[in-house]
């Protein structure tokens, strides 16, 4: 009874703390900027908090964590790529360029940005399109990560948990627009900071320190049994401290999907560009760099570290590996690992943790598809502007809380490192060759961007339909249409990610189509790249 107290009293605090800070952006919200970009004046500890909350969610911690369990600490390539690409490229060359030419296009949302970039408004239904219908499957796997761990840690009922995360969620970002946003994600990004601090320092307590833990878990390799792994061996498995073998499967889905999806894919999150946006010049953006590196360094690498160590933990206490305990489901090897290790307390201040987490990368999620339907759909095709759109922006972010619901009931297991991972390489296909160019090339024209982003987008789409096995499995379409779960069964190809296909493919596009076509004039791109 003591323990449901203390998560009463710690789930009251924390719920009367984001009602507050909501409250305060909601009493700031006075416009269409205020709503879409935060007045364009965020400090950049909020923004850097933002952005790496908004990054990081319960499909890290939970997800990729989990996943960690299984492939090991090579995930930890994906926290240097986070750090170099998702960090320094993205504020020091991306986001500079983003929050002035954003300024000169008088630019609201990533699509709006791309659209007057290259005076095309085809480009900017078409993009908050692939936004409003795609990111459900990223917001869906976060509620799942968050509903998992409350079914885990204090029994409640999984749809209960889902149901009510969304609803939480919903409330400050419909009235509270970015600004509710940004606020609350800085105070949950605190919170996430701290309990994973003490999570990492708890995983090496109970296996020994760094350098025991780490050993125990190379030597694991040697005490599993023979059969088993074998049957890993063929996959590529080589341990849980070294990388798989080099063109295996395992290989294959650890580089293309887990690392250089994620990795890469995050220079064309829609939800996080957004914030290079808010705020006033670059020097807030210099400042945010270091906040920002910290801040994922501790938030991945704890997580991939944790997940990974706890096949020490499972195996020295119950004789067992991680997914072995999760019942080979990798997206519960966290909750369970938190809630058999842990203390009562913390297994709560944890739950707060995740919480934030989810409440933070939700809260942009929402937010994005919002503006995506309202300002990039409706403003687009209907050509009214104002407090209209606004309206139809709320009714989008209802709209996407509700498609997130439903697919957290109906997705299959192991969903969330995956699931994050396709939205990221959907993203990047669609985004990120017209991203770099809108930024670094006047000579990219609006029919090369415009090819490489239709093309990139159904190519990548198409890929995970007929050709990479766990989306093209889990959807069915390739096996009802050809018989067969892939097009082409030899491997490597279906362990390869999107993201290594369409890329390029897109990139390629871009380039040879902006060079056959006639380029902007030059008064409008001295216009657009005035100060930059």
């Amino acid at each position: 009874m003591d323990n449901y107290v203390l998560l009463i009293v710690i789930a009251l605090i924390y719920i009367l703390m984001v009602g507050y800070v909501g409250y305060i952006a909601w009493k700031r919200t006075k416009s269409a900027d205020d709503y879409m970009v935060a007045g364009r004046e965020t400090h950049p500890f909020i923004m850097a908090l933002s952005y790496g909350a908004t990054f990081i969610s319960t499909a890290a911690i939970v997800g990729f964590g989990g996943t960690a369990g299984v492939y090991g600490m090579g995930l930890l390539w994906l926290t240097v790529l986070n750090i170099l690409v998702g960090i320094f490229i993205a504020f020091v060359l991306f986001g500079k360029r983003t929050r002035k030419m954003g300024h000169n296009l008088n630019a609201l949302t990533f699509p709006e940005f791309l659209s007057r970039r290259f005076d095309s408004k085809f480009i900017q239904y078409f993009s908050g399109a692939v936004i409003f219908l795609g990111m459900p499957l990223y917001a869906s796997v976060v509620l799942i990560g968050m509903a998992r761990f409350v079914e885990t840690t204090i029994g409640l009922n999984y749809s209960i948990a889902l149901i009510a995360m969304a609803i939480i969620v919903a409330i400050y970002v419909v009235f509270g627009g970015i600004r509710g946003v940004m606020y609350t994600d800085a105070l949950q990004g605190t919170i996430m900071f701290i309990g994973m601090v003490i999570l990492l320092g708890a995983i090496y307590w109970l296996t020994g320190g760094i350098t025991a833990g780490n050993q125990a878990l190379t030597n694991l390799i040697h005490q599993i049994p023979a059969n088993a792994t074998a049957t890993a061996a063929a996959t590529g498995f080589t341990g849980w401290t070294s990388m798989p073998s080099l063109g295996s499967p395992f290989w294959w889905t650890l580089i293309s999907t887990l690392i250089l999806g994620v990795g890469i894919g995050v220079l064309s999150q829609p939800q996080l560009v957004v914030r290079f946006m808010t705020v006033k010049s670059n020097k807030e953006l210099n400042r945010a760099v270091l906040i920002g590196g910290i801040f994922i360094f501790i938030m991945t690498g704890t997580a991939f570290v944790v997940g990974a160590l706890s096949n020490v933990y499972f195996f020295d206490t119950v004789g067992q590996l991680a997914m072995q305990v999760a019942g080979g489901n990798a997206d519960k090897i966290i909750p369970v690992f938190i809630s058999s290790a842990m203390p009562v307390w913390f297994a709560y201040l944890f739950m707060i943790t995740l919480l934030s987490a989810a409440m933070s990368t939700l809260s942009a999620q929402f937010h994005v598809q919002g503006t995506a339907l309202g300002r990039d759909i409706y403003e687009t095709v209907t050509g009214t502007k104002g407090k209209s759109s606004v309206l139809v922006a709320r009714a989008g972010i209802t709209i996407a809380v509700i498609i997130a619901v439903i697919l957290g009931f109906i997705l299959p297991d192991n969903i969330i490192a995956v699931g994050t991972a396709m939205w990221f390489s959907i993203t990047a296909a669609a985004f990120l060759s017209m991203y770099v160019f809108a930024l670094f090339w006047k000579r990219s024209t609006k029919a090369g961007v415009i090819s490489g982003l239709v093309i990139g987008t159904l190519l990548s789409i198409f890929w995970m339909v007929f050709e990479y096995k766990k989306s093209a499995a889990a959807l069915g379409i390739c096996q009802a249409l050809t018989g067969s779960p892939v097009l082409i069964a030899a491997n490597p190809w279906p362990t390869v990610d999107s993201i290594v296909i369409a890329l390029p493919v897109a990139f390629v596009i871009t380039v040879i189509v902006s060079l056959l076509t006639k380029p902007q004039p030059k008064e409008q791109l001295d216009k657009i790249f005035k100060g930059v």
